[in-house]
């Protein structure tokens, strides 16, 4: 999976903008606030249809404009033409020129695997970040999940508003309660599922990519969960143990909503015990983990961002995460700094200046 050309109307600092890229490495250069980082976030959000910065919508239309449009050609088995569209009306996204109605049926056929400064997030703070991260991870590559998630927060929704009515009015029936609980933990099974295989198979290879980036080993990631090893029947004595303290609350204390991560090193959670450097480290391999698991669900490549790497990372640990990338996948560096990368990386990249929204193509 590649990224052939991207077009931008009034995105970020970006007027109007027609690009090509490599398909190998596409290294993306220039000062500090001049668009390099607004370049790449285009295609995540041609992807997934919102910011990793974790912007409001609107704050990705160019000042004084209404509306803007990220359009890209997507090459995998074919090429295809990719659209979305934002404005104060919504989002509308099309397929080869079709509208797409649901951006559920959209979003995950283009998968983007991203590192930056901002995914220490997953280590450093609250389990809610590290669930919406995964959530992203496993969305990006299988809307079904997506689509299950959708349906959970909204069961979870109504479960939560009877509970404060139940509060409120203690003659209120709980036959609807059962009903909405039972549903509840049906797909919470099956999001656990989606969650364990994918850690799983995260677990297959991200020790040995960690050593092969820092020659160290013993890294892993403990899922946590309630829902885990636990049957249906099991699950559902757990609601009723609690289910007076759901009515006090207004909301459900148990489930898949509670899940947590722990990025372990030999055993020490690296939240509480890792470097900078270590849990940086861990962050990307934990990325190029997911190259594996997606390379073996799909059968293709996914596109690769890795943003400032070479401030985030020493060049020592640059070059063997370079090295360890399969040649195949489409791969693009942000840098302020062209000098410090590798003349080998140089070599093979199509190099991009970005200066005050506007680019230029180097040979």
């Amino acid at each position: 999976m590649q990224v052939r050309q991207l077009k931008l109307v009034n995105f970020r600092n970006y007027k109007n903008l027609e690009v090509t890229f490599s398909p190998r490495y596409n290294l993306i250069y220039g000062n500090n606030g001049m668009g390099k980082t607004n370049l790449i976030e285009a295609i995540f959000v041609l992807a997934l249809t919102k910011s990793f910065r974790g912007s409001l919508d609107k704050v990705l239309i160019m000042n004084d404009e209404k509306s803007l449009t990220i359009e890209g050609v997507i090459s995998s088995l074919i090429n295809t033409n990719y659209q979305i569209t934002i404005s104060n009306e919504g989002k509308k996204v099309k397929i080869n020129d079709n509208n797409v109605k649901k951006l559920s049926d959209y979003i995950s056929r283009i998968t983007v695997i991203l590192f930056s400064s901002l995914d220490l997030r997953m280590i450093k703070d609250t389990p809610s970040v590290r669930r919406k991260n995964l959530n992203i991870d496993i969305s990006s590559m299988d809307n079904c999940y997506l689509k299950l998630l959708s349906n959970y927060n909204k069961l979870l929704k109504q479960r939560n508003i009877y509970l404060k009515s139940m509060n409120i009015n203690s003659n209120t029936d709980n036959d609807y309660l059962e009903v909405v609980t039972d549903k509840l933990i049906d797909i919470g099974l099956e999001i656990n599922k989606y969650r364990t295989d994918f850690i799983n198979k995260i677990n297959e290879n991200i020790s040995n990519i960690y050593k092969k980036i820092t020659c160290e080993k013993g890294l892993c990631i403990e899922y946590i969960s309630s829902f885990t090893n636990n049957t249906k029947e099991e699950l559902k004595n757990n609601f009723k143990k609690v289910f007076q303290r759901d009515i006090i609350l207004g909301k459900t204390q148990i489930g898949v909503h509670h899940d947590d991560l722990n990025f372990k090193l030999n055993g020490f959670n690296l939240r509480d015990y890792g470097s900078e450097g270590q849990q940086k480290n861990a962050i990307i391999s934990y990325k190029l983990a997911e190259i594996e698991f997606f390379k073996e669900k799909n059968n293709d490549e996914p596109i690769l961002i890795l943003d400032d790497l070479f401030s985030e990372l020493d060049n020592e640990k640059i070059n063997n995460l370079l090295n360890i990338l399969d040649e195949n996948i489409q791969t693009f560096i942000t840098t302020t700094n062209i000098d410090i990368v590798d003349e080998k990386i140089k070599e093979q990249s199509k190099k991009i200046v970005v200066e005050n929204g506007k680019i230029k193509e180097e040979l």
